[in-house]
């Protein structure tokens, strides 16, 4: 009877798996290793992973504890990372842990286990991902073969703007107690109240099942246009930021991309204007508190001047000189962080 069960698992487990665009990238390719995995799971991480895998991360699961092992070609997270949710991944250095996965920081307490659950990982931002194909190539100056920071994706390089130290929503108006507020907006317009953020990580969706954090689906508003109704509908899982040493991530939860800008995207000493995309299923560290010091002000064209510890989201849609929208303000749905300096 537990045979049966343990094979029905598997049989599900395996059904979920993502087809690959070459075959050397194919499920099949990967059957001998992750049945053997799957035989060395417990019944209950193996109920865990089905769990995971056929909800597509929809929630927060626990993480599934797994043997490290010499000999395996593909560690565990790989394996499973590329069998569920991304082919053409090679190496562990391309994944990130998910700020809530207790393996990332050796929570378990042994050394001989690690976490493998695939929905605990991101990936991470890679420089050679190609640009949007809307975009020019003269759109701004070259950037170094090298990024700055590791794990982000640097785009485009926006105009250069001058140094404004004056804010409307400045840092130092952030009460103790949270090291965020949470602005929505449609084109010009704020949406709802600001949402102070207390734990260190927060959900920011449409649609999420079992979602706890910032819904931006109970956000009334009258008379939205047909652009925002349709950016909206594309928010979704929406993204999880969270705050983790030495400074702020994301994670694309949705079908689409994301498109952020902040400070400390670009080089030490910039004073233009980094947008960062961040694809589906990414992570990227999009606001570095060692460099913050000094960037000074923003005062973006046609926008005026912004807060300096903040950092601007984008739903679905770029903006600046390389897409249609020029300004953050022309996108239909945007999220503005507003960061309290860390103690």
């Amino acid at each position: 009877m537990f045979r049966s069960r343990r094979a029905g698992l598997v049989r599900r487990l395996w059904r979920q798996r993502c087809m690959a665009a070459s075959p050397e990238d194919s499920p099949g390719a990967l059957k001998p290793a992750a049945h053997a995995l799957f035989k060395k799971l417990k019944d209950e991480e193996l109920e865990l992973l089905v769990q995971a895998v056929e909800s597509q991360g929809a929630w927060e699961s626990s993480c599934i504890w797994a043997p490290r092992g010499a000999k395996q070609a593909l560690p565990p997270q790989v394996l499973l990372c590329r069998l569920y949710r991304w082919p053409d991944l090679r190496q562990p250095h391309e994944l990130k842990h998910l700020c809530y996965c207790t393996g990332g920081g050796g929570g378990c307490g042994d050394a001989a286990v690690l976490c493998c659950n695939p929905h605990h990982f991101s990936r991470l931002a890679a420089p050679e991902t190609p640009p949007p194909p809307y975009s020019k190539a003269s759109c701004g100056p070259s950037w170094p073969d090298k990024p700055q920071h590791p794990g982000t994706h640097l785009l485009e390089l926006s105009y250069s703007g001058r140094d404004w130290r004056d804010t409307s929503l400045s840092w130092s108006t952030v009460k103790d107690g949270y090291w965020c507020k949470l602005a929505y907006w449609e084109h010009r317009t704020r949406v709802g109240r600001l949402y102070a953020v207390h734990e260190a990580s927060v959900n920011i969706f449409c649609e999420l099942p079992r979602g706890s954090g910032f819904c931006l689906g109970q956000l009334p508003a009258a008379h939205r246009s047909r652009a925002v109704r349709r950016a909206r509908g594309k928010i979704g899982r929406g993204l999880l930021l969270s705050r983790e040493p030495g400074g702020v991530w994301a994670y694309n939860r949705s079908e689409h991309p994301i498109f952020v800008s902040s400070p400390t995207l670009g080089p030490p000493g910039a004073q233009g204007l980094t947008v960062l995309k961040v694809l589906p299923g990414y992570s990227a560290k999009v606001f570095d508190y060692a460099w913050v010091g000094g960037t000074g002000g923003w005062r973006l064209p046609g926008e005026g001047p912004c807060d300096p510890h903040s950092i601007r989201i984008s739903f679905a849609k770029g903006w600046g000189p390389c897409y249609s929208r020029q300004f953050i303000t022309s996108c239909p749905c945007w999220l503005e962080v507003l960061l309290n300096r860390p103690c």
